[in-house]
């Protein structure tokens, strides 16, 4: 019970140390011999970063930020390159590469593998490095998931062009990483220009340097020179010798605590991490304690030899304790060793699991001789009570084997209504304060322990219900409450565990319930989509519609396009040449005036505020979709089931189909066809409309008990084919006659994947709750701490009732009575503790939840007193529910199943001999 815990902790240790990267290590990762690298971020122009590079801002901060007013520039890491300076340029693009299963999101890269500037970045596993066009590695993590090998011809999608697998490689920082790299020049710029002619986006590759300039290297005032240019830096040399926070210009831009967990946080952390260490140190000596018990009861003999021979009190404490010190010694030696053990052989495991190889495997001597100490603490507190138990028995009680009369104590249980009237006060204090939840678990805690204090008692309580039950049960409850030194603590150990578990599993079903209400379907129920996600593959969209109909019992499927300006391949909002959208143009006196303003919700008081947010202009939907706007016929209505006829009629006469109240006016809606989407995203930033060509159409306003699921306006066909606006398949919405069998989705699944395109299917099946393995993992964790505490109990019960059974058998009765006894007692003991720890663990959970209440009520009503939402939106639902099926497994199971199993390995006879005198 000792070695294990130390075991986890101590391979936890090891593991952790041993992932930890030094600073030369993790730069060796990331620059690998060189000096410096060189990326552009997201923002364009001058930035500040922090001298690690793991953070940047816009100089001037993001606030006076506007990428509308600046262009990026192509060359601009290499005009940053120093002068003289060795270089290397690292260019990475994303694509789908054709797998023997279908397709594979893949990074695809282009460096100079045999540049010595690579050292580090990359371990070649088998093969050899690709010397010229057509060539690649591949790392073992794409190998694995594509089916390929060393040696196989892999071929990116869109490409016209195939490449041989040369060798093999990994990223000691990114073991799950699915990448190709080629020869520069041989593998991103002729894909760039096949996926460009063909009307597709371009692959957007970033790029980056690696530089070595020799001497001092590169220095924290040659970063900020690169700053100014709009390129980051990773310095090998910052790192190592990183500059005083006064001299870093981003810190002095904003405080550096923006960029980090501040002190109180940490504070924060480790109190929580101390009481949980608290908390297992507690509950292994509740478990353990009872055993030590046992071993002390089977030697009292010895024991009160010692007393005989002259020894006194001190001497029999010391004993015992001693027995405590060495066993928690051992117990450390042997979970050390095995935990050290296992994290040396599972390495390779843990490594993939981590998904990066360790620096080193990081032995400190230091942190597992304290976990050892930990181990020794805790075996001498586990055997404090059987040694003071122990020193109060008689010489004469020893050695006959009378088990003597001891008075219970009387401060334990005022100690325990103490802690217990503390705990339950300051965990309701904490559902009212700031700190919520951290002062809600250490009032809980607090109460828990009170409880522990008062176990004695509370057996004693129960005992009063033993005149109602048969004899067997009454006597086993009797011997427990006659003897609670050995009950109270194994009782105590099941409370712990099933208060943890009954605490967590009361929070995840109250939750659940919350998620349940706060659902939003996304299509009606046993309604689904089928879309192809990528615009590139608008060609493949009739053949994943027949795949559809033929794998899925289908009742109605209805086809829908989108609308395409330009290029049919181009990503939905690219600002790519040649890209364009179609956009919906919303009335000006429509438009909620929050949005319109100058300065946004600022422009308005609070109380303005609070007025437009109930205004119909400013409802937003709650669903989003990646096409609003589409182009079908009425059976879009049926499956979506608007049961309105006139907007099936008005689609059927050539009228467009409106969700949305606030695009049509007069019974018209205006599509705009914009052409220059990088135009139009500035405008936009300015609050104005993009510019592009207008088209009016005849539109249908549907009531407001009609759901669009996200969509704003539907087009007839022939009325999109009338107005000279141009679409492109992207999928089909459909019902289904029954239900998908789970075969049938994966047909459906393989059929998609062997066309090479990537495509989403979704069916609307209503909520459904995730967290059914966690409710069984705590039961069955619960339930393993109940059956182990209570047999400890059962074999120290045994340990005491040897003589009663040994007269039992001798006078005749039945073999079974052993193991009927041995049942009962580990019955009881552990059902008086699943009792006591399903009510202590309800505490916390409620604390929780209230917190949690309390904190959702206070953002809706500061949302509405601020005018940030408006009353139309969802109250906060925050419920507290108990789960009485976990309850009533932990209640009834587990308690019976606890009996039965010490029934079941519990001898049915045992070895007649003299019982003891008196």
């Amino acid at each position: 019970m000792i070695a294990l815990p130390i075991v986890g902790v101590s391979a936890a240790d090891l593991t952790l140390r041993s992932a930890e990267l030094s600073t030369e290590q993790k730069l060796e990762r990331v620059l690998g011999a060189a000096d410096a690298k060189l990326t552009t971020g997201w923002v364009t122009g001058p930035l500040y970063q922090q001298p690690d590079g793991s953070d940047y801002a816009p100089v001037g901060g993001y606030e006076n930020y506007h990428s509308s007013s600046r262009t990026e520039d192509p060359n601009v890491l290499a005009a940053a390159l120093p002068a003289g300076a060795r270089s290397l340029k690292d260019s990475i693009g994303h694509a789908k590469v054709h797998t023997t299963h279908g397709l594979l999101d893949t990074q695809l890269r282009e460096l100079d593998t045999h540049s010595p500037l690579v050292k580090g970045l990359l371990t070649l596993d088998r093969g050899r490095l690709p010397e010229k066009a057509g060539e690649v590695i591949a790392t073992q993590s794409f190998l694995t998931d594509s089916g390929y090998f060393v040696g196989s011809t892999v071929t990116p999608r869109g490409s016209t062009a195939s490449y041989k697998v040369v060798g093999a490689y990994e990223l000691p920082d990114a073991l799950k990483q699915s990448q190709l790299i080629a020869v520069p020049g041989s593998l991103l710029e002729p894909l760039e220009k096949t996926l460009t002619a063909a009307g597709n986006p371009g692959l957007r590759p970033e790029h980056s340097y690696l530089v070595k300039v020799g001497r001092d290297g590169f220095t924290w005032n040659m970063m900020k020179e690169t700053n100014a240019k709009g390129v980051l830096v990773t310095s090998r040399a910052v790192w190592l010798d990183p500059p005083a926070d006064s001299e870093v210009p981003l810190y002095r831009q904003e405080s550096k605590n923006a960029y980090g967990s501040s002190s109180s946080m940490q504070a924060t952390e480790l109190a929580i991490l101390a009481t949980v260490v608290g908390l297992a140190m507690l509950e292994i000596c509740l478990l353990a304690g009872p055993a030590f018990a046992v071993g002390a009861r089977r030697s009292r003999r010895q024991l009160g030899l010692v007393g005989a021979n002259g020894g006194d009190r001190r001497h029999i404490r010391a004993i015992v304790l001693s027995g405590g010190l060495v066993i928690g010694a051992a117990s450390a030696v042997i979970g050390t060793v095995i935990g050290v053990a296992l994290t040396f052989g599972l390495r390779p495991v843990l490594e993939a699991q981590i998904g990066s190889r360790f620096g080193d495997f990081d032995i400190r001597p230091l942190e597992l001789l304290g976990i050892g100490l930990l181990a020794v603490l805790t075996g001498l507190l586990a055997a404090i009570a059987p040694a003071v138990t122990a020193s109060r028995q008689t010489v004469l009680a020893s050695l006959t084997g009378r088990r003597g009369v001891r008075r219970a104590s009387r401060v334990l249980p005022v100690i325990g209504l103490v802690a217990i009237g503390g705990g339950v006060s300051i965990a309701l204090f904490g559902t009212v304060s700031q700190m919520g939840s951290v002062v809600v678990a250490g009032g809980s805690a607090l109460a828990e322990l009170g409880i522990v204090a008062l176990t004695p008692v509370l057996v004693g309580l129960f005992g009063r219900i033993g005149r109602w039950l048969p004899l067997s049960p009454r006597l086993a409850l009797r011997d427990a409450v006659r003897n609670r030194g050995r009950t109270a603590p194994a009782v105590a150990a099941v409370l712990a565990a099933v208060a943890g578990t009954v605490a967590i599993a009361t929070f995840q079903h109250s939750d659940d319930l919350q998620r349940r209400h706060e659902y939003v379907a996304t299509l009606p129920f046993g309604t689904g989509l089928a879309q192809v996600t990528e615009n590139s593959g608008h060609k493949e969209v009739p053949a994943v519609r027949q795949a559809l109909a033929r794998e899925l019992p289908l009742a109605v499927r209805a086809d829908v396009d989108r609308l395409v300006v330009g290029k049919p391949g181009c990503d939905s909002w690219s600002d790519e040449p040649g890209c364009g959208r179609a956009e919906i143009i919303t009335p000006k006196d429509q438009r909620c005036p929050l949005w319109e303003a100058e300065n946004g919700p600022a422009s308005f008081t609070t109380e303005q505020q609070r007025t437009l947010r109930n205004d119909w202009r400013c409802e937003e939907d709650r669903l989003g979709v990646a096409v609003s706007t589409v182009v079908a016929d009425e059976k879009l209505l049926t499956v979506l089931g608007v049961g309105d006829p006139a907007a099936a009629a008005a689609l059927k006469s050539g009228k467009a189909v409106s969700f949305d109240k606030k695009i049509v006016k007069d019974g018209k809606v205006t599509l705009r066809l914009v052409t220059d989407n990088k135009t139009a995203s500035a405008l936009a930033e300015k609050n104005q409309d993009p510019p592009g060509e207008d088209k009016v159409l005849a539109a249908y306003q549907a009531p407001a008990t009609a759901k669009g699921y996200g969509l704003h306006l539907v087009l007839p066909p022939a009325t999109a084919k009338t107005a000279g606006l141009t679409t492109a398949p992207f999928g089909s919405y459909f019902t289904l006659d029954g239900k998908a069998s789970s075969e049938q989705r994966q047909k459906l699944d393989g059929t998609l994947d062997t066309m090479g395109v990537e495509t989403e299917v979704s069916i609307e099946e209503g909520y459904k709750a995730n967290n059914s393995l966690v409710m069984l993992a705590l039961a069955v964790f619960a339930g393993l701490v109940t059956i182990g505490a209570a047999g400890i109990a059962t074999g120290l019960a045994q340990a005491d009732a040897e003589a009663d059974l040994k007269t039992l058998a001798a006078v005749g009765a039945p073999p079974r009575v052993r193991r009927t006894l041995s049942g009962f007692q580990c019955g009881v003991v552990a059902l008086m503790g699943v009792v006591l720890g399903s009510a202590a663990g309800i505490l916390p959970a409620v604390g929780l939840r209230l917190t949690a209440r309390r904190e959702a009520q206070s953002l809706y009503e500061t949302g509405i007193a601020q005018g940030h939402i408006g009353k139309s939106e969802l109250a906060p639902y925050v419920p507290i529910s108990v789960p009485w099926e976990t309850l009533g497994g932990l209640l009834v199971l587990v308690p019976l199943g606890a009996a039965l199993l010490a029934a079941l390995v519990t001898k049915s006879s045992g070895a007649l001999a003299r019982r003891a005198a008196g």
